[in-house]
């Protein structure tokens, strides 16, 4: 089925109710986003969203929009906490898969002549590719510890400092976590994976701030021109893909006697006050726990690997978070509708948060400003800082995009690179790139992914965040 968009403005365009939608479209995104090959299927599946109980205002969508299982990856959609559904497919596999970003006291010159060992160091000491196992082995006493408290359970065995966890998302730990309800199957798949990178789009990069666009706010960050930096992508690796697809198995037979119609299998949901949301969100807090605690150990070593590698004490070094955002997730927040407070059920999935300056969610240091926002590229163009709206608040449930967005399946990416040896294409952009996985580069090559610049400017210009830098990548570790 192909839907006609109806243009509000150049940055939204609106999918009219129809059919079973109980809400309309709103999807953000440019007249050259919109000729993306293949954009009817995620719009047709933020029409399928909008027909789900409980939805609340619109089902909307990022222009880094593109098909994911079940929900649109770029969607977001709100349903009432009390009436509302709950649904992994408006979640993900890879709950809580998130970025994080830390600032330094380098600049580019300092590391030019040692890039080259401190990408190879990185490389080598962050374990990485699919089925990748780390230096924390766990107990399952242990490991349901980690599900229950996060990051704070990292930082309890040594890994970071206290200003890492006050600048992470929910403090990097969602309090309704309940271990109890994980499978055994889930729990074997994490025991082993606790600080790894994993493979696919997870990757660790250093870069160099290149812009900056708001000054004042860039200093509250930290961020200076041409300071280096460390960005890193990951998630719950084994155990978040195994909590999805336990739960999906059940609901998928659950949604049957509830008496819904779905348009698509893959939205199967359950209400969020039965006990089978109920038991779904709080094994969702688990794999979003083990997520936090996984950054944090991977942003620890990699502090000790800038040290060892450059010989330079954690002072002259200065590596300090700047924060950490999750994109696969489902909250429930408060949010104003029609001019009334209301509790709802949040589902971000590929989708960042992008709360405004005074909202009580946000660190201290950062609460007149606004919430940090991290948007990487591809490993071959740009990432940008951007920080959170009360336009964001309004429209999209505190939302923006999260990256790119892919345009080319990773099958198709790996036809389009044959011939082409895409690290020495990056070597010369100046981009030192090290991977695991024998088609990593192929499928993780920029051509794969939309112009970072053009889904910046879409959410810059609809005003649900505002650009603050820039960063440029020097190295990549790939999984």
């Amino acid at each position: 089925m192909t839907h006609q968009l109806k243009k509000i403005d150049d940055y939204r365009w609106e999918l009219p109710q129809s059919g079973a939608m109980n809400v309309p479209g709103m999807i953000y995104t440019s007249a050259a986003l919109q000729k993306t090959k293949d954009i009817n299927e995620p719009v047709q599946q933020v029409a399928n969203v909008a027909s789900l109980p409980g939805i609340l205002k619109a089902s909307l969508a990022m222009p880094d929009m593109h098909w994911g299982y079940g929900f649109p990856i770029g969607g977001v959609a709100a349903f009432d906490w009390e009436n509302g559904v709950i649904s992994p497919g408006g979640v993900g596999y890879d709950i809580n898969c998130g970025v994080r970003l830390a600032s330094t006291h380098l600049v580019e010159g300092d590391i030019k002549d040692r890039l080259e060992d401190l990408v190879n160091a990185l490389y080598q000491n962050t374990p990485t590719g699919v089925g990748s196992t780390g230096s924390v082995t766990l107990s399952y006493s242990e490991e349901k510890k980690v599900l229950k408290q996060g990051s704070r359970w990292a930082l309890r065995q040594g890994f970071g400092v206290d200003n890492d966890i006050e600048r992470t998302e929910d403090s990097g730990c969602m309090p309704n976590a309940d271990p109890d309800l994980i499978s055994k199957r889930a729990l074997e798949r994490g025991k082993k994976q606790l600080g790894t990178l994993g493979s696919g789009n997870h990757f660790l990069e250093v870069g160099v701030v290149d812009e900056i666009f708001l000054p004042e706010t860039a200093r509250v960050f930290g961020l200076f021109e041409g300071q280096v930096t460390l960005m890193l992508h990951t998630g719950s690796r084994g155990f978040g893909y195994q909590v999805c697809d336990d739960f999906l198995a059940i609901m998928t037979k659950h949604v049957h006697k509830l008496g819904i119609n779905l348009p698509d299998r893959q939205l199967a949901c359950a209400m969020i006050q039965s006990d089978m949301g109920r038991r779904y969100y709080n094994a969702m807090a688990c794999a979003a726990n083990y997520a936090w605690a996984n950054r944090q150990i991977l942003l620890h070593q990699a502090r000790e690997t800038f040290q060892r590698a450059l010989n330079i004490s954690p002072r002259a070094l200065g590596m300090n978070m700047v924060y950490d955002v999750c994109h696969n997730i489902a909250k429930k927040e408060e949010h104003v509708i029609n001019g009334k407070k209301q509790t709802v059920c949040v589902h971000r999935k590929g989708a960042t948060r992008s709360f405004p300056p005074g909202h009580q969610s946000i660190c201290s240091e950062y609460r007149d400003t606004g919430q940090p926002v991290i948007i990487p590229g591809d490993m071959g163009t740009a990432s940008y800082v951007m920080v959170g709206t009360e336009e964001a608040m309004d429209e999209t449930f505190g939302s923006t995009c999260h990256g790119a967005g892919r345009v080319l399946s990773r099958k198709a990416a790996k036809k389009k690179s044959r011939g082409r040896a895409i690290n020495r294409e990056l070597e010369d952009k100046g981009i030192l790139v090290r991977w695991t996985g024998r088609s990593t580069l192929a499928e993780e090559m920029p051509d794969a992914y939309k112009d970072i610049s053009q889904v910046v400017d879409v959410v810059d210009g609809a005003g649900i965040s505002k650009k603050v830098a820039r960063l440029r990548p020097i190295a990549v570790v790939k999984g």
